[in-house]
């Protein structure tokens, strides 16, 4: 129970911590900073890892001179990209299991060849907008992997979105973290970067269940 309050405590209080840990351990925060991203995109069941909120409080410590920009964008790259490359390894891995189920309650066989043709058209845009989702971006990679995908499309649109993701949200927060009305709503942009993109996420899926259903006979 202290652990689930704690993680709780740093999602939605993540700056405090991460400039405490600032504070304390110095370079160490980059360790922290890859660890962290990496988890949150490289292990499909820590969806729930702050992710948005991260970055842009990383680039806005970098604006308040607390670490070093360059440096801490390139260990977050880096973190980004192989925690793609990992997860979706790891749903690579399970794809050709997968390919020899048979139809039961557990599985459709209809369904998996449908998201097998849907990540070979639209994969790779799929990959890079689920960087801006949370629980999608950990999720995305995974199906990839299970919908064998191809890795060199894979990987090229991983780079993209990753590229994208961390160095667009860190310059957002580089310029703009450290202004008065930022800082005093930091709480405030902090649930926004975590709801806003999963209220359009699920609003997305439910417009295609129900289109999808009044296509129905």
């Amino acid at each position: 129970m202290e652990a689930i309050t704690f993680l709780l405590d740093f999602i939605l209080h993540v700056d405090k911590h991460i400039e405490a840990f600032v504070l304390a351990y110095g370079v160490w925060v980059y360790a922290l900073l890859f660890l962290i991203v990496f988890v949150e995109t490289g292990v499909v069941v820590m969806p729930f890892l702050p992710g948005d909120s991260l970055l842009f409080i990383v680039g806005a410590l970098a604006g308040a001179g607390l670490i070093e920009f360059a440096p801490a964008c390139a260990v977050l790259l880096a973190a980004a990209i192989l925690g793609d490359q990992c997860n979706y390894s790891i749903g690579r891995y399970f794809g050709p299991k997968v390919f020899q189920w048979e139809d039961s309650r557990w599985f459709n066989r209809r369904a998996f060849d449908q998201a097998h043709a849907f990540y070979e058209r639209y994969g790779g845009i799929t990959i890079v907008l689920a960087r801006f989702m949370p629980f999608i971006r950990t999720f995305a990679p995974f199906v990839a992997g299970v919908a064998a995908m191809r890795r060199r499309q894979f990987t090229m649109f991983n780079v993209v979105g990753a590229l994208l993701w961390v160095l667009g949200i860190c310059t957002a927060g580089y310029f703009f973290g450290n202004l008065p009305w930022v800082q005093q709503n930091l709480d405030k942009i902090i649930w926004g970067l975590i709801l806003v993109p999963g209220l359009i996420a699920v609003l997305g899926a439910w417009r295609g269940t129900r289109q999808k259903a009044l296509q129905s006979p």
